[in-house]
């Protein structure tokens, strides 16, 4: 079963990685105080498709291309029955059925400095359809 997720084009060293994936939709969200992300003017999410045979793959090429610096930043994708988590040189693949996996992804994520309200991962996050995805 494939993956679907979001990944944030500022988040990442090397946009380019964009042009090997399956974009279904962007959307272009300009930054607020609660974003935490100051010295950028916008968030560009590009909602992604990952065939199952390459997630593991592409979670280890977007580790290692997630920027750290002035923060943490982090990018996931799931399927129905598993989560990739992926952070700077680190790739957390969670049952979406344990909620333990899920707390050690989140205080990992919050020893990187990523504010707590946006690695409030859940396994009762339901994956968008086609049609609940906006596209700008």
């Amino acid at each position: 079963m494939n993956y679907q997720g979001v990944i944030i084009e500022e988040s990442i060293k090397d946009a380019g990685m964009l042009r090997g994936l399956k974009v279904l939709g962007t959307k272009v969200k300009p930054i607020t105080e609660q974003h935490q992300t100051p010295w950028l003017a916008q968030w560009t999410l590009h909602t992604v498709e990952i065939p199952e045979a390459d997630a593991e793959n592409i979670a280890n090429q977007l580790s290692k291309n997630l920027k750290s610096d002035p923060s943490a930043w982090y990018a996931d994708f799931k399927n129905d029955r598993r989560h990739f988590i992926i952070f700077p040189n680190k790739v957390f693949l969670i049952d979406r059925r344990k909620k333990e996996e899920y707390a050690e992804a989140k205080r990992y994520g919050m020893s990187l400095g990523i504010p707590e309200h946006q690695v409030n991962f859940s396994p009762e996050v339901v994956i968008p359809t086609s049609d609940e995805r906006e596209t700008v």
